[in-house]
């Protein structure tokens, strides 16, 4: 009788543990790791925002050589590189997310990305994001098929120039200093990416694109492309990283990270690999 009440009073107290277990945290599983259904993206933002040891990078998968998809569907580019190399000091793990460019906003206020990396020109945004340090020098030009008998800017005077829809160089055309140029275009029309509009320029559909510099000598180098950059460059600027107003603690890793590599050789040997000489400007 002693042994049987001993083992209902254990087996009592086993199932009363497990249900004690059970009612303490119901969205755990036996082992105390999450359960499925903490899966959602309200969960996901929120791990984000307690550190959850990732660093995703919001970029433009149509950017090269910043940050594109090449042929073997694989997220690759300067900027990427840059950005592997610091979450791996950082001790966190790289996400990459392409995002719509006319998005990055959005996307940014929304937690889904921790920064805005890809050739982001910091240039009359200063106020809007916490900025990284720059890390290269960049102009606005416009390209044209070298058969185009266009030589200047001069020269675009009625013609349709084409730019990619929310980036630096509309928004440098829209600036006073430029009204003037942007007023004698034909037509200035947008399209959602550089890709795009450097193909409707071969084919003949627009006359012009303005564009990146940095992007432009790349895309006509390594695609051998017949087409120019005009001497006439219309904006100057700096490329930085975008993060969310507030978000300083991250920043201030980052260019920690940034200014680590620019010192012990790195970020030069990144920038060699993609444009054959160290363009960078960190430390000097």
């Amino acid at each position: 009788m002693k042994k049987l009440k001993f083992a209902s009073m254990a087996m009592a107290t086993v199932m009363a543990l497990t249900l004690a277990g059970c009612g303490a945290d119901a969205s755990h599983n036996a082992e105390g790791t999450p359960s499925s259904s903490e899966s959602s993206s309200t969960d996901a933002a929120s791990a984000k925002e307690a550190g959850a040891g990732t660093l995703t990078v919001g970029f433009d998968q149509d950017f090269p050589p910043m940050g594109y998809k090449d042929d073997n569907g694989d997220f690759v580019g300067f900027d990427l590189d840059l950005a592997a190399e610091t979450a791996k000091r950082l001790g966190l793990e790289i996400v990459y997310q392409p995002i719509a460019w006319d998005s990055k906003d959005a996307e940014l206020d929304a937690g889904t990305i921790d920064c805005i990396w890809n050739g982001f020109t910091m240039n009359g945004r200063e106020d809007d994001y916490e900025w990284s340090v720059p890390y290269l020098d960049n102009t606005q030009v416009f390209v044209v098929a070298e058969d185009s008998g266009i030589n200047s800017a001069a020269d675009l005077a009625g013609k349709t120039i084409e730019v990619q829809a929310d980036s630096s160089a509309e928004a440098a055309l829209k600036e006073e200093e430029n009204a003037e140029l942007a007023a004698s275009f034909g037509t200035l029309q947008t399209t959602p990416d550089y890709n795009t509009a450097l193909m409707d320029l071969d084919m003949g559909a627009v006359d012009a694109v303005a564009m990146d510099s940095t992007v432009a000598d790349y895309k006509i180098t390594s695609g051998g492309l017949k087409l120019k950059v005009l001497d006439d460059a219309f904006a100057s600027e700096e490329y930085g990283i975008g993060f969310k107003k507030g978000n300083t603690e991250l920043r201030d890793k980052v260019n920690n990270a940034l200014q680590e590599m620019a010192e012990d050789g790195t970020m030069a040997k990144i920038s060699e690999k993609w444009f054959g000489e160290d363009i960078t400007t960190v430390g000097k």
